[in-house]
């Protein structure tokens, strides 16, 4: 059953992907409605998970926000030290974005996570049959987006349409992988509690620092835009209500 509730995950994965690669002309729209979802996946989602985690304070503060800041100011600090944002000429606001392994890790780190859902739906089944499908339901509404987002992600820092492929399918195949070696691994609470927290820090950044401003730029400072990109944090505000 659990291998089974995946499959239904590893197929909303594969088309939020799929729909990313056909955009097109409306690349900008996807880029702001992708940073959308970001925001909601970190506001709705992780966060929320990693301080109902919590199990340690390191001087007064959640191990799961310390992380989130340590993440944030991680990547921000090695952007600015490698100077991997420049600007074209003539387009102030336009990130040119050569350095596809910044692209890579953010494939890689929403792999782990989707990983990790299939895992919860393995997990939840060896507890009760019924809290499985809860969960599943929740890991397949989101799942739609987080292809999307590894898609656009991967794409934005210059990796080839192929390796975004193959990041999305790896993506698709990974809550499979979990949900079936769920009963084989058993992650303790302050690594989770880690992860989410570096997770959440990690693709905030990459929402408010790279994707926003590659969506907003002059050439796209389109009211559609702006609504696609409040439109993202809604949804996920939707999908996190209806099955929360």
């Amino acid at each position: 059953m659990p291998i089974l509730l995946s499959l239904a995950a590893f197929l909303m994965t594969l088309l939020g992907g799929l729909v990313a690669d056909r955009v097109g002309k409306h690349r900008h729209l996807v880029l702001g409605a992708a940073a959308g979802v970001m925001l909601g996946v970190v506001a709705f989602d992780l966060l929320p998970e990693a301080l109902a985690h919590n199990s340690l304070n390191v001087y007064g503060v959640p191990l799961s926000m310390l992380m989130f800041a340590v993440a944030f100011l991680g990547i921000h600090i090695v952007e600015r030290s490698m100077g991997m944002h420049t600007a074209h000429e003539g387009d102030y606001a336009v990130h040119r974005h050569s350095h596809a392994g910044i692209g890579l890790t953010a494939g890689a780190a929403l792999v782990v996570h989707s990983f990790l859902d299939g895992a919860a739906i393995g997990a939840a089944y060896q507890s009760d049959a019924s809290l499985a499908v809860a969960v599943a339901i929740g890991v397949i509404a989101h799942d739609f987006t987080d292809g999307f987002n590894t898609y656009t992600v991967t794409s934005l820092y210059g990796n080839a349409r192929r390796r975004a492929l193959t990041l999305l399918a790896l993506d698709a195949l990974a809550p499979v992988v979990g949900a079936t070696l769920t009963s084989l691994i058993t992650i303790p609470g302050g690594i989770l509690e880690a992860y989410l927290g570096l997770f959440s820090g990690f693709l905030l950044y990459l929402a408010t620092s790279d994707i926003l401003p590659e969506a907003h730029t002059a050439r796209h400072a389109t009211g559609w835009t702006l609504t696609a990109t409040v439109f993202g944090t809604l949804f996920m505000w939707g999908v996190i209500w209806m099955t929360g």
